[in-house]
């Protein structure tokens, strides 16, 4: 396998000859190493596949932005669900439950919990994927100094639900691209400037909307009743609320359906964290 591009000196984003371009994850594999070179596969710990025509680099950073110890810990709990389920639990999975860890574990160190009233529905809709996420976070658990609240289990359980949705109807994949331009482009419009989509937080907004079309294709938009957490929200961010709505507005006239105030503030998150970017390259591109 030939490296392309080195994230950190655990992340490289590699072509191999019989899946294209994947990434892989190991102690060292990307220290000192060059674009060309080939990689040590000795030190090949993990590879994740993006998928879905995921874009690989942006795919890689993510990887890249979530400490190996998380990435280990979820795959390893994986293994758990991989035989419930229908269907063969991809990269995207594995990526996407170890950032979602990675942030539970971040904000049991700080203090925060928050509250999932969503956990009677997912009991009653999805019984099997809640019994099995009930399993993954006692694994993670027995591997924690501090334990993770267990009604973490229901995020865990919408993780796998959204796993058995993979169609491969590709005019969904299409129509699902066409939107996401379009967010982009009011984004630009909004902030008077172009968004770097390689960024780690770009990629969890993309990640972010490719769920939030499966909920939304499903009739199950995310409506958890977070009033409070709402209007601090939109308190703390104005700015990003005012594109979140933008945002709402074209989701709406595209889909045909209204969003949940939920859906809306949590598209209010991900506006701050990518304008957080944008002041940061703004600051760096001015001199001193």
């Amino acid at each position: 396998m030939e490296v392309l591009r080195v994230f950190n000196n655990n992340v490289v984003l590699a072509r191999a000859a019989d899946r294209g371009e994947v990434i892989l994850t190991g102690r060292g594999l990307g220290f000192q190493a060059k674009p060309g070179q080939q990689v040590d596969e000795a030190k090949v710990v993990r590879v994740f596949v993006p998928e879905d025509g995921r874009n690989a680099d942006n795919f890689g950073a993510l990887v890249a932005a979530i400490p190996p110890e998380h990435l280990a810990l979820a795959d390893q709990a994986l293994d758990i669900a991989r035989g419930g389920l229908r269907g063969p639990l991809n990269s995207t999975t594995v990526v996407a439950l170890a950032d979602h860890l990675s942030f539970a574990i971040k904000r049991l160190r700080q203090g925060l919990n928050i509250e999932y009233p969503l956990r009677a529905e997912v009991a009653h809709l999805y019984p099997d994927e809640l019994h099995m996420a009930q399993q993954i976070v006692d694994f993670v658990n027995a591997r924690l100094e501090e334990a993770l609240p267990r009604d973490e289990a229901v995020a865990v359980a919408l993780h796998l639900v959204n796993a058995g949705f993979a169609s491969g109807d590709l005019s969904y994949t299409y129509q699902m691209t066409g939107v996401f331009a379009q967010l982009f482009e009011v984004l630009e419009q909004a902030y008077g400037r172009s968004f770097d989509r390689e960024t780690v937080n770009a990629a969890r907004f993309i990640t972010h909307l490719r769920y939030f079309f499966v909920r939304a294709h499903t009739g199950r938009q995310l409506a958890e009743g977070a009033t409070g957490l709402g209007s601090a929200i939109r308190e703390a961010y104005p700015e990003a609320f005012g594109t979140a709505l933008k945002l709402q507005a074209v989701l709406e006239l595209r889909l045909g359906q209204p969003l949940t105030d939920d859906e809306v503030t949590y598209l209010t998150l991900h506006v701050a964290r990518m304008a957080d970017d944008l002041r940061l390259s703004q600051n760096a591109e001015t001199p001193s």
